[in-house]
Parts: structure tokens; C-alpha cells; sequence
């Protein structure tokens, strides 16, 4: 009997988390992105509070601010169900995924921290369905260079297997893009250098992990030789 996905996805986690390594390396990262997560949104609220300054954008200028928030989120929640369907037979992709996550994150908290921001003239308030419909979460105007929603949606191309979901998450990327900038949500850089970042980001992720395998790889005794004790 051919094996389901799900089945198929299940097997691989199983044989993934029988290896101490694995395990660890999840279990750091999922810590890792809680607490990175949590300083973003203590972040975002000291960004939302310091003055900024307007830049001149003169594509925003020729742009008539127009609300595209159902469909800009329509495309965001799309490309996170494809992703977790995509990655989710294929742990330690997933796992890097995430750490790749991170260090984007962190990259848009160092980035914002040094460019202070007031929103593009004409801004249309992006307001997440999912977050007004629990009744929680404010509005953010000043959470801007670079964009967060461009850069993810990018990020995720750089991680799907095949050339088809790569196409997907690209198309999704440049349609959020442009979503961004007609609701004013962004200035133009904000979302051209996005791509810039998330590419950085998850070069680093992975030259570290090659590194660490390279270590690990190092440190593990020849076919057919035992440890000497006490190493």
C-alpha cells in the first residue's frame, strides 16, 4: 500500500526526532523564535512611539492609496498554508526555515532601530482579519524599512523544494509587494531591499549549518572505530 502524505510527513519527523541532534537544534529554535518574537513586539511598540522622518517616494506619489488588505492577507495566509504543506515532510528544512525566520527578524529590529520612520502620506491602515477578529493586536504605522510581509513571502521562495512552489511564492511575493505600496502601507525601498534581507538571512542560516555538519561530522569516529574513552 503507497504511503500518504501525511504518513510519509510523519515518518520522516519520527526518524528525524530519534536523533539527539535534531532534537536539540528544534526544540532551540522554537525557544529561539518565541523569544524573539516577544522582543518584536516590545520593539514595534517603542517604534510606534519615537518621531521619524517622511521620505519623498515618488511611487507612492503617482499612486492613489487604495485599501488591499483582504487581498494582501488572502495572499500571505495562502502562501503560509502552502508553505507548511510543502515543508512539512521535509523537517530539518522546515527546522532551517525557521532559524532563517529568526534571523530575519532580528535583521528588521537592527535595520528599524537605526531608520526612523513616519508613515507614507496616505497610508490605508493594514489591519490583519485574523487579529481584529480576536479582538486583539493595534494597528502598526511605523513598522517599515523593511518590509516584514515582502521579505517572509521572499524567504519562503528561497526555502520551497521545486520549481513550481518556488514560481508560487515569487508570484505571491511581488503581488504583496505591490499590494503594500498601492495601500501606501510602505515607501518603495522599504520593499525592494526587502528581498536583499531575507536572501542574507537564510545565506547565513545555511553557511552556519554546513559549518556545524562539517564540526559534527568531524567530531563522530570512523566507520568501524570506537571513541576513546572519556572523549
Amino acid at each position: 500500500m503507497p504511503d500518504t502524505p501525511s504518513s510519509s510527513a510523519a515518518r520522516a519527523w519520527t526518524d528525524a526526532w530519534a536523533e539527539p541532534r535534531f532534537r536539540r537544534e528544534a526544540l532551540l529554535t522554537a525557544a529561539g523564535m518565541l523569544l524573539v518574537l516577544t522582543a518584536l513586539a516590545r520593539f514595534l511598540n517603542w517604534v510606534e512611539r519615537r518621531p521619524g522622518v517622511v521620505l519623498p517616494d515618488p511611487v507612492l506619489a503617482v499612486l492613489a492609496p487604495r485599501d488591499l488588505t483582504w487581498i494582501t492577507f488572502a495572499l500571505i495566509y495562502a502562501g503560509i498554508l502552502t508553505a507548511v504543506a510543502v515543508l512539512l515532510p521535509t523537517p530539518r528544512r522546515l527546522v532551517l526555515g525557521f532559524q532563517a525566520y529568526v534571523g530575519l527578524v532580528l535583521l528588521r529590529m537592527a535595520v528599524m532601530a537605526v531608520t526612523p520612520l513616519e508613515a507614507p502620506p496616505g497610508m490605508v491602515l493594514l489591519r490583519d482579519p485574523l487579529v481584529q477578529l480576536l479582538g486583539t493586536g493595534q494597528p502598526l504605522t511605523k513598522d517599515l524599512f523593511f518590509s516584514g510581509h515582502t521579505s517572509t513571502l521572499f524567504l519562503l521562495t528561497l526555502m520551497a523544494p521545486g520549481r513550481g512552489t518556488r514560481a508560487f511564492f515569487l508570484a505571491c511575493t511581488v503581488a504583496v509587494a505591490g499590494c503594500v505600496l498601492w495601500q501606501h502601507v510602505h515607501y518603495t525601498v522599504d520593499v525592494l531591499v526587502a528581498p536583499l534581507f531575507a536572501f542574507a538571512s537564510h545565506a547565513l542560516v545555511v553557511r552556519l549549518q554546513v559549518r556545524r555538519s562539517l564540526a559534527a561530522d568531524l567530531e563522530e569516529p570512523a566507520p568501524g572505530r570506537a571513541r576513546a574513552p572519556g572523549s
